[in-house]
């Protein structure tokens, strides 16, 4: 028997309060970016530069211990992290090995490297008469001018994605339906850096990838719909824009939340049991799969009912922007 989580066919009126929900994503936007600007973003050592010491130890050392020794190091500003993996006690139906594993961040030290890199040979040492028997799993660090220009090179990557979603969107269907689909990304993209700002979580390179994941993640969405739509259009040539709409995404809801049901399943698997490392990427990418399925009905395609979308090109659309007017 197949799962099925939306019937058949539906008819749902997605659009009869599209003046209040419209209204909503652009104040949501608008406040991320109001965020963003006043918390600004917790940087990871991939954009702030510094050094990341992966440090076991044979016995329980408490975090509180790990910072009273790197605070009499005076190396600058650091962080402790404990590295979980539930995964591990699930399996095992043990203690979970890996408990005694921290991360230890170390802020870039002003001035030459070399300055950075007799920081990392204090704290080594230190940690090595403090701590028995502890081993140094892995030392990452990112130089200043590297993390400067990782900052400049995730910026630019997340606008040429949304720029190339513009132009082939433009090929495939019309203008109107590659600003709708553009904006959706901006909506979905500004949101979710938004929740970064307020909640604190780190922002590195993984969370750029995560970025970039939902542009294609919520442009996949958007496309079906607007195909769905642009069948509907040249097949039903006489009915409303609005009942149009409503019926083409009424036709592919059950594909849209099949794909994002199962999507989340996967992530928030990955969310419970892939521990610390891979937690922040896999939350973006819940959030994005949510936001992107809302924005690919609520955004998306509303922004065909603010633009207008037009049967026949060889005459003026004179509806543009009033298709609103009998709708709350």
């Amino acid at each position: 028997m197949r799962l099925k989580l939306v019937p058949d066919k539906t008819n749902i009126d997605f659009f009869s309060k599209i003046k209040v929900i419209f209204s909503i994503s652009l104040f949501m936007g608008f406040i991320s970016l109001i965020l963003f600007f006043v918390f600004g973003l917790n940087y990871g050592i991939d954009f702030r530069g510094g050094t990341m010491l992966m440090v076991q130890s044979e016995k329980e050392v408490l975090i509180s211990d790990y910072r009273d020794i790197l605070r009499g190091a005076k190396v600058g500003d650091t962080s402790v992290t404990e590295i979980s993996d539930p995964g591990a006690k699930i399996s095992s139906g043990m203690l979970d090995k890996n408990r005694n594993i921290v991360l230890i961040r170390i802020e870039q030290a002003d001035g030459e490297n070399a300055v950075q890199n007799d920081n990392i040979i204090k704290v080594k040492k230190i940690l090595a008469e403090q701590v028995i028997n502890i081993k140094f799993l892995q030392t990452e660090s990112v130089g200043a001018k590297v993390s400067k220009e990782l900052i400049q090179k995730g910026l630019v990557s997340v606008i040429l994605a949304v720029s190339a979603v513009l132009f082939y969107i433009w090929l495939r269907f019309e203008w109107q339906f590659a600003l709708g689909a553009v904006f959706a990304l901006v909506h979905d993209v500004a949101i979710t850096v938004g929740i970064f700002s307020v909640l604190g979580l780190e922002f590195n390179l993984s969370i750029i990838a995560a970025l970039l994941t939902i542009v294609g993640y919520s442009l996949n969405d958007t496309v079906i719909v607007f195909d769905r739509i642009r069948e509907n259009l040249k097949k039903f040539r006489k009915k409303p824009l609005l009942d149009l709409l409503n019926l083409s995404v009424n036709e592919t809801l059950s594909r849209t939340v099949m794909t994002s049901f199962t999507t989340i399943l996967a992530l928030a698997s990955l969310y419970i049991l892939g521990g610390d490392v891979i937690r922040g990427f896999t939350f973006a990418m819940i959030w994005g799969v949510l936001i992107g399925t809302f924005s690919s009905i609520f955004v998306a395609s509303a922004a065909l009912i603010v633009l207008g979308v037009k049967r026949d090109w060889s005459k003026p659309n004179t509806e543009v922007g009033t298709q609103f007017t009998n709708k709350s």
